[in-house]
C-alpha cells in the first residue's frame, strides 16, 4: 500500500501541497485529477524523492521509501525522461539494469515491451527519430520494463491515438490484476471514468474529494435532465426556463437540477410540447463532479 500522509510543499510564497493524503492499494487503479497546478505532478514527485516535502511523510507498505524500495517502483512523468539520441532498445536495457536487472533479463524484457507495444521495428532508433505517440510507448516501455509493484504516470495518454490509448489501458488494467499498485494523473476525464473503479481530486494541494466514481457522481446534490423532442424546438430552453441550461438546440436540452427536484412535473411539460423521443435524468458524470468540486 503507497500512503501520502499530509504532505506540505512551498515553494516561497507558493503553496504546491497544503496537507495532501490518499492511500492507493495493491490491485487498485487510482485516478489523480486536479487543475494545472493543483499539485499532482509535486505529490507523484515526492514518492521517488525528486521533491522533498516540507512536511509530511510517504509510506510503502507502512514503512518509510528508501532507495532499495523504490528500485520496485515504475514512474513515467510527463515530460520526457529518456535519452533523446540513444537507441531505444539499448535504452529499455539501461532502465531495466538502473533497477537491478541482469543484462539478459533486461535485453529479453526490453525485446519483449518492444514486441507488445508495436516498436520491434524501431528498436535500433534513436528515440528522437520517433512520433511522440511511440516515444509514449517507450516511456511507458521504460517504466515498467522491471516490472514493478508500484506504477506512478503522470499523463501517460498524451499524444497517444485512439489505438495507443486503447493499448495503454489495457495495460494499466493487466498491471492491476497482477497485484500492482497504479496511480495516474489525466485530464481526460472520460477515460479516467471509463478506466478508474476510485479517484482522487486534488486542489490548491488539498484532497477535496476521494472515493469510489460511482459513490461521488451519487453523493452530488445535482443531477443533469436531457430532453429529446421530434423536431428542432427552438423554444425548448425557454419552456424550463426556471432551471439552470446546459446546452440547447437541434430539439435537444440538458438541464442541470437539484436532487430533489419532482421529475413527473417535468415530463409532463415536455409532452405538452410534443412528442419527446428521450426524457433522462442522471448524475453528473465525473466531468461534472469534477467542475463542481473544484469551482467549489
Amino acid at each position: 500500500m503507497l500512503e501520502i500522509d499530509q504532505l506540505h510543499k512551498a515553494y516561497g510564497d507558493v503553496i504546491a501541497l497544503d496537507g495532501c493524503s490518499f492511500r492507493v492499494t495493491r490491485g487498485q487503479l487510482l485516478g489523480f485529477l486536479g487543475p494545472n497546478g493543483s499539485g499532482k505532478t509535486t505529490t507523484m514527485r515526492s514518492v521517488f524523492s525528486l521533491v522533498q516535502p516540507d512536511r509530511g511523510t510517504v509510506r510503502w507498505n507502512g514503512s518509510e521509501i528508501d532507495a532499495e524500495t523504490r528500485l520496485r517502483f515504475g514512474y513515467m512523468p510527463e515530460q520526457r525522461g529518456l535519452y533523446p539520441r540513444m537507441k531505444v532498445a539499448a535504452q529499455l536495457t539501461y532502465f531495466g539494469r538502473l533497477h537491478g536487472m541482469s543484462r539478459d533479463h533486461a535485453k529479453t524484457a526490453a525485446g519483449d515491451w518492444l514486441d507488445r507495444l508495436g516498436l520491434t521495428d524501431r528498436a535500433d532508433s534513436r528515440l528522437e527519430q520517433l512520433s511522440h505517440g511511440n516515444q509514449q510507448r517507450v516511456q511507458l516501455a521504460a517504466a515498467l520494463i522491471h516490472d514493478p509493484e508500484l506504477l506512478i504516470l503522470d499523463e501517460p495518454f498524451s499524444g497517444l491515438d485512439p489505438i495507443g490509448v486503447e493499448d495503454m489501458m489495457a495495460i494499466l488494467l493487466e498491471r492491476t490484476a497482477r497485484g500492482a499498485a497504479v496511480v495516474f494523473s489525466s485530464h481526460q476525464l472520460d477515460l479516467v471514468e471509463d478506466l478508474c473503479e476510485d479517484v482522487v481530486i486534488i486542489a490548491a494541494g488539498k484532497v477535496v474529494l476521494n472515493g469510489a466514481i460511482r459513490e461521488l457522481r451519487a453523493r452530488s446534490s445535482h443531477r443533469y435532465l436531457d430532453i429529446e423532442m421530434a423536431g428542432n424546438r427552438n423554444d425548448l430552453a425557454r419552456s424550463f426556463g426556471e432551471f439552470e441550461v446546459i446546452s440547447s438546440g437541434d430539439g435537444r436540452l440538458r438541464l442541470r437540477v437539484d436532487d430533489t427536484t419532482p421529475l413527473e412535473p417535468l415530463i409532463h411539460r415536455a409532452s405538452e410540447l410534443g412528442k419527446v423521443r428521450q426524457f433522462a435524468y442522471t448524475p453528473p458524470n465525473l466531468s461534472e463532479v469534477f467542475r463542481e468540486v473544484v469551482e467549489r
